[in-house]
């Protein structure tokens, strides 16, 4: 499932097609995607104007003239491409595949200060898009209880110290636990609680003091460095031009299971948690 990189990636794809413009046609070609997709939801759309488009960990919300705001999530498979009149697909870099136009299930026409055609495609179908109404975005089934955002002001050594307070998961659980801190996911995690030099056994209370301050710093650098980089392409994650992610490049300990640790040259390790696969060096990370 994209995480927090992936879905700014996206976000910053679509901002300059999207934002100051109108939806002039929305098409559905299904009446539903993980569940199925609101009432009237192509005449909530048509003729409004998107005023911002913001995410909120792993969420875009287009925020609309109606005053009413357009959620949409990825989920494990969900892309979107972008077709401006009178541009060319971008070259010069590696390119994902194709996507099969069969699963093609939201189209988006958009005019702006350009007109574009946005593409909603999603060959498992875990993504969803809904319509929250004014002054109920909080508060919708969504983002009630969702952590603060991590390279938002919200979120601070301090802050992350007091939500692990008293918890008894391990640290790993706990950094998944979107109330804690929102977008983080898998990926990340491990590469941050490696960074950190901190156990993904370790109990969630424990990490204080030193070990929470430099947490929370590493946190905060390998999402900048993700985002930096495009994000990371493992399986399905493309951009909106179909540019391919390169932090896959520099994990340091996701997916390398027996590998050498950069650090010590011991092998990277992998236990499952919660269901998870999780990657650490045992030498290194204590």
């Amino acid at each position: 499932m994209p995480e927090l990189p992936e879905v700014e990636t996206v976000r910053r794809g679509l901002q300059p097609v999207m934002e100051g413009a109108v939806f002039t046609r929305v098409e559905t070609r299904r009446p539903d995607l993980r569940f199925p997709l609101p009432e009237n939801f192509a005449g909530s759309l048509q003729g409004h104007k998107v005023e911002s488009l913001d995410r909120r960990g792993k969420y875009l919300i287009a925020h609309l003239s109606s005053g009413e705001n357009l959620i949409m999530h990825l989920g494990m498979s969900g892309r979107f491409t972008i077709e401006e009149t009178g541009k060319s697909r971008p070259g010069g870099f590696a390119l994902a595949q194709e996507c099969d136009p069969k699963h093609d299930h939201v189209v988006f026409e958009m005019a702006g200060r350009t007109t574009a055609r946005i593409t909603y495609n999603d060959p498992r179908r875990f993504g969803f898009m809904d319509i929250a109404p004014p002054d109920g975005l909080e508060t919708s089934r969504h983002f009630a209880g969702m952590g603060p955002e991590p390279l938002g002001n919200g979120f601070s050594a301090q802050a992350l110290k007091e939500a692990l307070t008293g918890k008894t998961a391990p640290i790993k659980a706990a950094l998944l636990d979107q109330r804690v801190v929102a977008g983080l996911g898998n990926i990340y995690v491990c590469e941050a609680l490696y960074r950190a030099g901190v156990s993904p056994r370790r109990k969630a209370a424990s990490v204080a003091g030193k070990r929470s301050d430099r947490l929370y710093g590493e946190i905060i650098a390998v999402l900048r460095e993700a985002i930096e980089a495009g994000g990371s392409s493992l399986r399905d994650f493309a951009s909106t031009d179909g540019a391919l992610g390169y932090f896959q490049h520099r994990f340091d300990v996701y997916d390398r299971e027996g590998e050498n640790c950069r650090r010590c040259d011991k092998p990277v390790s992998r236990i499952v948690q919660g269901g998870r696969s999780t990657f650490f060096c045992a030498a290194c990370q204590r």
